[in-house]
């Protein structure tokens, strides 16, 4: 397996080849939401603007699957954004790799990038890999579930706040602690769903390159099926968020009697 470069700033380690995923993720969304909005036209619109408009009509009926109309208009810009980001940031690792063997310490400026007891570690000669699919990196599937996570009780406490915080005692005061584990495992699991499924998908990847041309049969069929896994859990990070948002912000009715 290759190693990734990690750069300390401030006491902080940081993987360099994620922080570049991650910027070339936004950039490759922004641009799709520029090129589909550029000349948009109602009598002859373009297949860019057909495509975003499937995409926007797609995730307004999953929001609106998941709470009422009414209130699901204002989540449609926030689904929107994380299951493109979600399935960019899945594929991105897909087509190719960019790699380099390092035989002695590399810094970037004062920054070291590759260190010397790493290299020393991996017998004079590591394997460094500048380029992965983001959401292949625990720490970036934690940082989306964390924004998630506070975005969610946000908005419980702003949109429904007596309500919202009645369903921690409910249905007797004695499940508090219970409710709260099971918001404390929201996150966690929306992590590491996302993190495994990529991940597993980005090694086996590797597995398959080490039977060079005999596993290039093997390596179309599973880049195939990766498109699929990464569309999939796109998905269902969107739509779980959605979910626990609906179950924060919607007030039932019969709660009352």
């Amino acid at each position: 397996m290759h190693e990734f470069p990690i750069i300390e700033l401030g006491g902080l380690s940081f993987d360099l080849s994620s922080i570049i995923a991650i910027v070339v993720s936004t950039v490759i969304c922004m641009v799709l939401g520029v090129l589909a909005t550029r000349k948009l036209s109602v009598a002859n619109p373009s297949k860019m603007q057909n495509f975003m408009e499937w995409t926007l009509e797609f995730v307004h009926n999953t929001v609106a699957s998941t709470m009422p109309l009414d209130k699901a208009k204002k989540f449609i810009n926030l689904a929107a954004t994380l299951i493109m980001f979600i399935f960019v940031s899945n594929l991105l690792g897909l087509p190719f790799g960019v790699t380099f063997d390092a035989h002695h310490e590399v810094k970037w400026g004062n920054v070291v990038v590759v260190s010397q007891e790493l290299v020393d570690e991996k017998g004079g000669a590591a394997h460094i890999a500048f380029w992965k699919s983001p959401t292949a990196d625990i720490a970036v599937t934690s940082g989306l579930a964390i924004v998630s996570f506070f975005l969610i009780h946000f908005l419980g406490l702003k949109m429904n706040a007596k309500h919202y915080i009645k369903h921690y005692f409910k249905p007797f005061w004695i499940f508090f602690p219970l409710n709260i584990v099971e918001q404390v495992a929201r996150p966690v699991s929306l992590a590491l769903r996302l993190y495994a499924n990529i991940f597993a998908g980005e090694v086996l990847i590797s597995t398959i390159l080490m039977l060079k041309w005999f596993g290039i049969p093997l390596l179309a069929v599973w880049q195939g099926f990766s498109i699929f896994v990464g569309a999939i859990q796109a998905f269902l990070f969107t739509v779980l968020t959605m979910v626990y948002i609906s179950q924060a912000i919607v007030h039932e009715e019969h709660e009352e009697h």
